[in-house]
């Protein structure tokens, strides 16, 4: 399946979803074309009264610039002055990393000034070998023979020789068949370490600055960048840092059907549901902190993640509010 990673937590900087839904309230309006100037005043007020609005409104700006043309009309024109004045030094920052981004043909969604742009990860990410896009999942045969499958927003780059097989993941998740070939053994490198399968079947995934692995067949063995190794047979999980390898756990075979477009949840909080649709999704998918903690059950299509939406808005106390096509916010049923 595809489970959200419990053990991951939101960054510390991320403003409220309050502040989240206000920014893009305000970002509707002002787009509309139908706020007068006392709706500006109020919400050039909003914007000055925290450093948490400031950084929502550059959130809501920054994914509208990947979605929507920029307009013309004066209040969409009056909306980026504000902000603009607002947020400048944080607006050159962005500027200056956007324009690097767009020599690249690549675009970027982050939080602005508190996080660290990827910019090598991209222009790796863009000259790999076999990608998809955000939602897509492919799989495809290697020359040996060897099955991989990629899941939303990958990409993976192939390095085969007369000594050896090699991929590199350089984003997202894979589910690898490998073929038998005794002349050449394969490998499978991360930005955390390498991995030696022996005639198996298993999973890996970059997830914020580490690898997780599970393997359904045959065994792995697994060594970090500091050198830090173990082998894990058939039904055994971890995931490490460069440095630390967590302890070895069961693995759910679960798991792996993400690989088939299903995104398997047993008792999970739906904080978990949405952050793992949140991959298959573009623009904002946002969780009101009263709805977080209720429990989900049940198989969802994560190659369709607005029905899997509407599922679980047919099953559970929540309300899927869509401001924008590409705002979409999970709410207590009023």
């Amino acid at each position: 399946m595809t489970k959200a990673n419990t053990s991951r937590s939101t960054p510390l900087s991320e403003p409220s979803h309050q502040a989240m839904e206000q920014a893009a309230e305000w970002f509707a309006l002002l787009r509309s074309g139908e706020a007068s100037d006392a709706d500006r005043a109020q919400w050039q007020a909003w914007l000055a009264s925290a450093r948490e609005n400031v950084d929502a409104w550059h959130y809501v700006e920054r994914i509208s610039r990947r979605f929507e043309p920029l307009q013309g009309n004066p209040a969409r024109r009056a909306a980026v002055s504000a902000f603009q004045r607002a947020n400048e030094p944080c607006l050159k920052r962005r500027e200056t990393l956007l324009g690097i981004v767009t020599l690249l043909g690549v675009g970027v969604l982050g939080w602005g000034c508190w996080s660290h742009t990827p910019l090598p990860g991209i222009a790796m990410a863009r000259r790999a070998d076999h990608r998809t896009a955000t939602g897509e999942q492919r799989e495809i045969f290697l020359s040996d023979g060897t099955r991989v499958w990629l899941n939303t927003a990958t990409a993976i780059s192939e390095d085969f020789s007369i000594g050896q097989r090699r991929l590199r993941l350089v984003a997202g998740e894979i589910l690898i068949q490998t073929a038998s070939d005794p002349l050449r053994p394969f490998l499978v490198d991360t930005p955390q370490g390498s991995l030696y399968p022996i005639g198996t079947r298993f999973t890996v995934r970059l997830d914020r600055g580490e690898t997780f692995v599970a393997v359904y067949e045959g065994a792995v063995e697994v060594i970090t960048a500091g050198g830090e190794g173990a082998t894990l047979s058939a039904g055994k999980q971890t995931h490490f840092t460069e440095r630390a390898l967590a302890f070895v756990e069961v693995a759910d075979p679960a798991r792996q059907v993400w690989s088939q477009g299903i995104l398997l949840a047993d008792n999970i909080p739906l904080a978990d549901m949405v952050r793992e649709l949140r991959r298959y999704r573009p623009g904002h998918l946002g969780l009101s902190p009263e709805v977080a903690d209720l429990r989900v059950f049940g198989s969802y299509p994560i190659n369709d993640p607005d029905r899997a939406l509407a599922m679980l808005e047919s099953v559970m106390p929540i309300r899927v509010h869509r401001r924008m096509s590409w705002w979409v916010s999970i709410e207590p049923e009023r």
